[in-house]
């Protein structure tokens, strides 16, 4: 079954009265891993074990519709992700359940120097409370969209804001960044996942973020790809096929 972030983009899609037109829109990509067909990457989509936290997507409006995005990139590897479109006068039911959801505690990703001290944590405290597992509220965006999400979103007010230190800079090498030390949302769930004790999904999501890269740029520059490097060779020890969606066409968004 489509996963998450491809049923909002199948949502987003249905409503719209134009073509969206994205740089390379004219190539034939694969619908399932949005990378041009010649360098498909769906055979090394790796079979992750179960894991215990869940991620939330809370996806600027056509975030959905551009290839780059990485928010697909964790619904492909975290079973329980969830995807909504953020509204600036409004909230979609359907959050507002899932925050509300018992087994789960929530936690907003952004930087902690924009919020109240008293909001935020560096860490999730394991083991949590009452059973809940942790659930990660990432906005996913570009960074100017995202600093607008966090202040005009009063349902997510009350939610501890969980600030990340991260190591290193980022990998992301399909989108311009201001800030070598802004991570792409990938990158940032993988860093969430090994918090939580999912290692091995983060692991795997790091792998698939550096795989997708790789194939997107080999094809946009049409080289040979390396199957043998680091990223590769992580994959393959977890491969699992998965069938290729029939190709969509006359795609529109406004």
């Amino acid at each position: 079954m489509p996963h998450a972030v491809a049923r909002l983009r199948a949502e987003r899609l249905a409503r719209s009265e134009k073509p969206f037109v994205a740089r390379g829109s004219r190539i034939q990509r694969c619908p399932h891993c949005r990378v041009p067909l010649t360098h498909c990457l769906c055979s090394w989509l790796p079979h992750v074990p179960m894991n215990n936290a869940g991620v939330c997507l809370l996806m600027h409006d056509i975030e959905p519709l551009k290839p780059t995005n990485t928010g697909w990139l964790i619904a492909d590897i975290v079973p329980d992700t969830w995807a909504f479109t953020w509204y600036r006068t409004g909230v979609d039911e359907r959050l507002l359940q899932l925050l509300a959801e018992p087994q789960w505690q929530p936690f907003v990703v952004f930087p902690g120097e924009y919020t109240a001290p008293g909001r935020v944590v560096n860490d999730i405290q394991l083991p949590l409370p009452a059973s809940k597992r942790p659930l990660f509220i990432l906005l996913d965006a570009t960074w100017t969209e995202a600093r607008k999400m966090f202040r005009k979103s009063p349902y997510l007010d009350a939610l501890p804001v969980l600030s990340l230190q991260p190591e290193a800079l980022s990998r992301y090498r399909l989108r311009r960044s201001t800030c070598a030390e802004h991570l792409c949302t990938a990158e940032v769930a993988a860093l969430c996942l090994q918090l939580a004790g999912d290692r091995q999904a983060g692991e795997l999501l790091d792998a698939w973020l550096d795989v997708f890269t790789s194939h997107y740029l080999a094809a946009k520059h049409r080289r040979p790809l390396d199957p043998n490097d680091q990223a590769h060779r992580i994959l393959k020890d977890h491969q699992h096929y998965c069938e290729p969606m029939p190709l969509i066409c006359d795609q529109k968004a406004t």
